[in-house]
């Protein structure tokens, strides 16, 4: 589907925006465009709204994965489509979307003749407001912590070094006394130090931390982590890099699996309650410690290309 106008917003603080500009008129030369400069008071919303209103078909994100959460907050459930530009740390949702990463050309090139996807959006509320998310949630082990691990030991050992962040994560963690309800269901207590909801759950180097996470099923899926002392978390180990690692990618498991350390269920709707207080995340973002949130998903809320 050919694109009629083109909306362009973009961080400053991540690239030149004069090389940007070129390589958008050499992959779009007769497409209109508007752009817009990203701000550290408006990462992105109040540009994607006013492209929406502008009549902008494709909005194009061209940044971190704080940029492009707060344009698809703004893009959700209009007709506007989300191209993106990774330039961040993470730029987990183009991962998860096989985006080409520092290649601005390869990924304008992507927006332009890509399929249009529709994919559910996820949305949080722990402070009376509800939040857009596209990524993940939670407390504890979080996806940003493991996607900025050494990158030298990313590239000469791969999982190892994914352990090696958990560990170092693990020794600074505390467990707590957990509410969980399901949609409908019960509530049941529980216990843990990692909670991570999510619509998508694959990190660099093809690790996937929510195995059963699809971007368009209509469901959340979550992990909790309950690991204490060296057997649990060797269980824990265990549980990522054989499981849900390796037996899965050679297609020996096809489901994520439990243990007596990690839990994997997904739902429509998570309420979360929680006896002491942890730092809350929101696509990699802090946000304040919570004692309480509720998630839900919004299916086929934003269309990609």
């Amino acid at each position: 589907m050919a694109i009629s106008k083109l909306g362009v917003i973009w961080n400053p603080s991540k690239l030149d925006g004069a090389a940007l500009r070129d390589a958008v008129a050499e992959v779009f030369p007769a497409t209109e465009s508007e752009w817009w400069e990203t701000s550290i008071e408006d990462p992105g919303r109040g540009m994607a709204a006013e492209a929406v209103t502008a009549g902008c078909d494709v909005v194009i994100a061209v940044g971190g994965d704080g940029t492009v959460r707060a344009i698809a907050e703004s893009l959700a459930g209009t007709d506007s489509a989300l191209g993106i530009v990774p330039q961040g740390t993470g730029n987990l949702l183009a991962r998860n979307l096989e985006i080409p990463l520092n290649d601005i050309p390869a990924a304008l090139v992507r927006v332009r003749d890509g399929k249009p996807q529709r994919i559910d959006m996820g949305w949080v509320d722990h402070d009376g407001t509800e939040h857009a998310f596209v990524v993940m949630v939670g407390f504890g082990i979080d996806a940003q912590m493991l996607v900025e691990t050494d990158e030298d030991l990313k590239n000469r050992a791969g999982w190892i070094a994914y352990v090696e962040a958990m560990g170092r994560a693990l020794a600074g963690t505390e467990m707590t006394d957990i509410t969980l309800t399901l949609d409908d269901q019960e509530p049941q207590g529980l216990r843990g130090h990692t909670m991570l909801i999510g619509n998508c759950g694959m990190l660099q180097g093809g690790i996937r931390l929510l195995p059963d996470a699809v971007l368009d099923d209509g469901l959340l899926d979550m992990l909790l982590v309950s690991a204490e002392g060296p057997l649990q978390w060797l269980d824990t180990v265990r549980a990522f890099v054989w499981e849900n690692g390796i037996r899965r990618m050679m297609g020996n498991v096809d489901t994520a699996v439990s243990t007596e350390s990690t839990t994997h269920v997904s739902a429509e709707r998570v309420r979360v309650e929680l006896a002491s207080p942890q730092m809350f995340e929101i696509d990699g973002e802090e946000v304040g410690h919570v004692s309480d949130f509720t998630v839900r998903v919004q299916p086929g809320a934003l269309t990609v290309r």
